[in-house]
């Protein structure tokens, strides 16, 4: 392994479970591709518990790189910390308390080397806890793009990136837009580079009920609703494409006009507008 890492992963951490916390870091830890660091930025500094569980893993494994903040600064400033301390080339995002399957890193770093001109590439999560369904993104470039009018169809969790696209262009995650500040980063790079989804799961991500999208559901709605609203208007074009696709959605049920709460589309019906629950069929 070279002085400076191939890929840098990025994980804030705010009062993580701490099992949940070690199946974490034991997910990375046991990638099949192992040039990396790994940065843990603490959000929670009085949590004694969670920093002794960090400090332990990384007393035997010096990829592990762990800090906290002074106070608690949220996770949009805390994501863009880890930004700013990133060496390598790539950057793999995972969120505190997900699984990445093994041969994660390896694939998506495999897929950024061999094309140039793809800027983020991820895949599929699998859900666990009370959900066990799997969120299978839109494969190609233009199709997530076509699909990111009216959603985000780039899983974070999952995603890596290309460092020198945000570098260069003075990119970063904008806490107007959390906790949707992932959907506004990909709308941003829309304009500069190009997805990829590999169509596989590379994440277990854990879904409980309990999860912040679900406490702060209104406010992303609040936020979706201003993300796809510009770049529906910036790219008519993906837009106008989205229509023809809309008959697809053949039920919508929101709170208060506003909350999403369930959807049918192409026979699913999608919880929260986004999350697979069973597929239907119709007479």
């Amino acid at each position: 392994m070279t002085n400076v890492p191939k890929v840098s992963v990025l994980t804030p951490i705010y009062n993580t479970n701490p099992a949940h916390l070690r199946e974490m870091i034991e997910s990375i830890l046991n990638q099949t591709f192992s040039d990396f660091e790994f940065l843990i930025l603490n959000d929670s500094p009085n949590n004694a518990e969670i920093e002794k569980i960090v400090l332990d893993y990384a007393k035997h494994d010096k990829r592990i790189k762990y800090s906290k903040n002074d106070k608690n600064m949220g996770i949009t400033p805390s994501r863009n910390k880890l930004l700013k301390m990133a060496r390598g080339e790539y950057l793999a995002i995972f969120d505190h308390d997900d699984i990445s399957v093994p041969d994660r890193f390896a694939r998506e770093v495999e897929y950024l080397d061999t094309h140039p001109h793809i800027g983020v590439v991820s895949g599929w999560l699998q859900y666990f806890g009370t959900d066990n369904n799997i969120w299978k993104t839109p494969e190609t470039d233009t199709d997530i793009r076509v699909m990111m009018c009216d959603s985000c169809y780039v899983a974070h969790t999952a995603a890596m990136i290309r460092k020198s696209v945000l570098v260069n262009n003075n990119i970063e995650y904008e806490e107007f837009y959390t906790p949707a500040e992932d959907y506004q980063l990909w709308a941003r790079l829309m304009d500069i580079t190009h997805f990829y989804n590999i169509p596989d799961v590379l994440v277990k991500y854990r879904w409980t009920g309990n999860n912040t999208s679900c406490h702060q559901n209104d406010k992303r709605e609040f936020a979706r609703r201003a993300i796809y609203t510009r770049v529906r208007d910036t790219h008519p074009g993906l837009y106008n494409e989205f229509i023809k696709m809309s008959p697809n959605t053949m039920f919508r049920m929101r709170l208060f006009g506003i909350i999403p709460l369930v959807k049918i589309k192409n026979n699913w019906i999608l919880l929260f507008e986004f999350i697979p629950v069973f597929k239907i069929k119709w007479k």
